[in-house]
């Protein structure tokens, strides 16, 4: 066309918008940006995607995304077939779609997205479904890589919080081909050691690395272990379907590790606590009894004086109107009425006594059996807290013939590496402790597939 005249900005728009329908049908793969939500109104779908170079308007109308499946959100690669439209009112080039698609890793998310919506319409991730982790954990497995900084993390922070917890180590490889049988393996191998928990981690990584922990068959494992699951895979913001189906789900390995062993001041500070409240409870109790104790000996004590009152006055009524009707039979009547008086006394009194003996009686031994159903109980739970404290206590340990080392600033030595020719150190052993000074230090590899930390 020869520019011989101008054009309206109509017809320049129609002439322009003449020529992107000629474009073919182009499949497109960008970046989603800018995505709000369906339109309110209309359903249809406004965003744009981009590449590091260009970016360009969309639109899905709504039937083509409803028939997607494709839940839309900025930074989702995504597959675009459609054509090029210049809207006239605005001029506004964009990309109209006839089908949508997840490209690259956001099909990767897509299928975990539909994997975990499966799983939970399934029950894996009910609550219900997941089971306590015990609250004093003295034996735990770990299953990851026996190479690198996770395992040294979970050694670590179990020395640092509880020396005393056994550890097994259990290797696997964490991402790659042949992960899942190998997680497998190790993780039937750490269930038939029947430890207290079972701790899978791994450090963080891109999304692909974790896939490995959203394979289903690996799931299905997590969720059906006999021995409870704690995860720590990857760093707070990654959540993987083994997370989603644990017993217990924790942001980082460290953070795994530290879940299941409680400081040793936590735990004593715990139990006294709880023996407080126990004692607490047991004494408001019994205080409660005893008041109810006391106001049913009250209520006795005036039912019996009332009744004899009200013998009383009707013998006093009594020989009252014979003395009127009668005066020459009073001193008769009063003697028999005395004498028939002193008799009813004489049997009532006594099983009156005796009834309130008995109740008093039967209310004495249910004060003592509700008691003792009160308090057994927590006498049990006391004792069996005291039997975990005393194992869990480094002070049996010592008595066994070990020792706990700490240097100068009372810090627990558990590792050669900690310490260097002239340090002076203590040494705690069962019945007091000795000072000493480092002469010589020798390094020894100890750690084994299975290690016990204490």
């Amino acid at each position: 066309m020869t520019n011989t005249s101008p054009l309206s900005v109509s017809e320049a728009v129609r002439f322009a918008a003449g020529a992107v329908s000629s474009l073919p049908t182009m499949v497109v793969t960008g970046e989603v940006s800018g995505f709000r939500g369906p339109n309110a109104r209309s359903g249809h779908c406004y965003f744009q995607i981009k590449d590091d170079a260009a970016a360009m308007d969309c639109i899905v109308w709504r039937g083509i995304y409803a028939a997607s499946g494709v839940q839309l959100r900025d930074g989702l690669m995504v597959q675009l077939t459609g054509s090029f439209d210049i809207y006239e009112r605005t001029g506004r080039l964009s990309f109209k779609a006839k089908a949508l698609a997840a490209a690259g890793e956001g099909i990767l998310r897509q299928k975990v997205a539909e994997l975990a919506r499966r799983l939970e319409r399934e029950g894996l991730m009910d609550p219900a479904h997941k089971r306590p982790i015990p609250r004093f954990c003295t034996r735990v497995a770990v299953v990851t890589s026996l190479s690198g900084e996770v395992i040294d993390d979970v050694r670590r922070t179990l020395a640092r919080r509880n020396p005393l917890v056994e550890l097994d180590e259990v290797g696997c490889a964490v991402q790659g081909d042949g992960a899942v049988q190998t997680i497998l393996r190790a993780l039937s191998v750490a269930a038939a050691s029947q430890p207290d928990c079972i701790l899978l981690v791994r450090g963080g990584g891109s999304f692909e690395d974790l896939m490995t922990f959203n394979d289903e068959t690996l799931a299905r494992a997590v969720a059906a272990c006999p021995v409870p699951v704690v995860t720590g895979i990857g760093h707070e913001p990654d959540t993987s379907i083994c997370d989603m189906v644990a017993d217990r789900r924790c942001s980082t390995p460290t953070a795994a590790a530290e879940s299941v062993a409680p400081a040793i001041d936590e735990i004593v500070t715990q139990t006294n606590e709880r023996q407080e409240r126990l004692a607490r409870a047991f004494f408001a109790r019994l205080e409660r009894e005893n008041r109810a104790f006391s106001d049913l000996s009250h209520r006795l004590g005036l039912a019996a004086k009332r009744r004899i009152e009200s013998e009383r006055a009707a013998l006093n009524a009594l020989a009252q109107r014979r003395c009127l009707s009668n005066p020459a039979s009073i001193v008769e009547t009063q003697e028999q009425s005395l004498l028939l008086t002193e008799q009813r006394l004489m049997d009532a009194l006594p099983r009156q006594v005796e009834r309130i003996s008995e109740r008093v009686e039967r209310l004495a031994g249910r004060l003592c059996t509700s008691s003792t159903y009160v308090v057994q109980p927590h006498r049990n739970t006391i004792e069996r807290d005291a039997r975990t404290l005393l194992a869990l206590s480094p002070l049996a340990v010592l008595q066994r013939g070990y020792a706990i080392v700490r240097d100068e600033a009372g810090h627990v030595i558990s590792d050669t590496e900690q310490v260097k020719i002239g340090d002076n150190l203590s040494v705690m052993l069962g019945s007091g402790s000795v000072e000493t000074c480092v002469t010589d230090v020798a390094h020894t590899n100890m750690h084994k597939g299975r290690r016990g930390n204490g």
